[in-house]
Formats: C-alpha cells, structure tokens, sequence
C-alpha cells in the first residue's frame, strides 16, 4: 500500500518504501505539522545521500545538525532532534542489525511484542509506540496477532485519531479535527 501522509509525492514514496524513513518520520512527529515531520527523511536523504541507519549512526553529528539546520529546516527543533535520530538509528544498527523492519518483522511478533520493542527505542513513549503500530496494522500490512488491542485506542477500526488513520486529504482533515475536538474537551476540563 502506498502511505499518503504528506503533500509531497517523493516523500510519501520514500515512506512507503523505506522503513526507516517512516520510522524517523514517526519519531520527529512532535511540535511540527504532520506533513512536515513525515517530509524530513525525504530531506535527510537529499542532504546527505541516504536514509540508512548505519550512514546516519556514523555521520558527523555537526555535520548531521548542520543538514537538519538548512533552509528548509528538517525540524523546528534541528539541534536536538538531528541527534535524537541519530541516537535512533545508533539503536536501529546496534539492536536490529541496520534494518528497522526487523522490529516489526523479525520472529513474527505479535502486536505486544512489537509495541514493546517500539517503546524500548529512544523517543518512543507509550503513545507514539501505539501510534506507530497501529500505522503498522492499518496501512502496512503488518498483521501480528493482537495488533489492534496493543495499539489501543489508536487501532481501532473507522477511527481518526492519528497519522494511522491518514489515507487522503478528506482522512487527514478528519483526524485534524478529531485532535481539535479532543483539545477543545480537554480544555474545558480544565
């Protein structure tokens, strides 16, 4: 399935065909726009030549914060989060041989097991390790046994909660004003 979670065509093709850029595009989804988050690896990979995780581990970090850093800055946070990915894909070379499918893929692992070893990498709290398997199970093609439950509430089917439920415009507006919805309720909570 092709992932639709920016405008840019070339950086929903790397997505979907490279499990580290969605990995990374993940992980920099957080105070920016989705669609800018999900545009960085296409950025890292026209500035430095690849998104593979043993090239990034081993970048120069000033080298690798001076490329998060140009105009259009990957982040809005370059500094810190060009050695948050760097210190993910440190994790993703050491703990996974260089291959980030292998978290979702290596000994056919159930949905818990997955979501465990997503909060086990850095920068991956309990939300974002359920938002990013419940992508995994809505949009590509993972299948792990109880992979809807450990994504929870994210997984749920028909809902538009998160870039797991982004497909289109329509789903993207959908799930914007889900997010909306949810502030404006928590706000009069208080």
């Amino acid at each position: 399935m092709d992932l639709h979670l920016t405008d840019d065509t070339e950086a929903d093709r790397l997505l979907t065909e490279n499990p580290l850029a969605l990995l990374i595009g993940m992980l920099l989804d957080q105070q920016v726009a989705m669609e800018v988050a999900f545009s960085g690896p296409l950025k890292i990979e026209q500035r430095i030549g690849a998104v593979d995780a043993a090239a990034i581990a081993d970048c120069d970090p000033d080298d690798f914060a001076a490329a998060f850093k140009q105009s259009p800055a990957v982040h809005r946070f370059p500094g810190s989060m060009a050695a948050r990915v760097q210190t993910l894909c440190r994790t993703i070379v050491d703990e996974w041989g260089g291959d980030a499918s292998a978290i979702w893929q290596q000994d056919e692992p159930d949905g818990k097991t997955v979501l465990k070893r997503l909060k086990a990498l850095p920068g991956f709290g309990d939300q974002k390790a359920k938002i990013f398997l419940a992508l995994l199970g809505k949009q590509c093609g993972f299948d792990g046994a109880g992979w809807r439950e450990a994504s929870t509430p994210y997984g749920e089917e028909g809902s538009f909660r998160s870039v797991a439920d982004i497909t289109s415009p329509e789903t993207l507006l959908k799930v914007r004003e889900t997010k909306r919805a949810a502030k404006a309720a928590a706000k009069q909570r208080g």
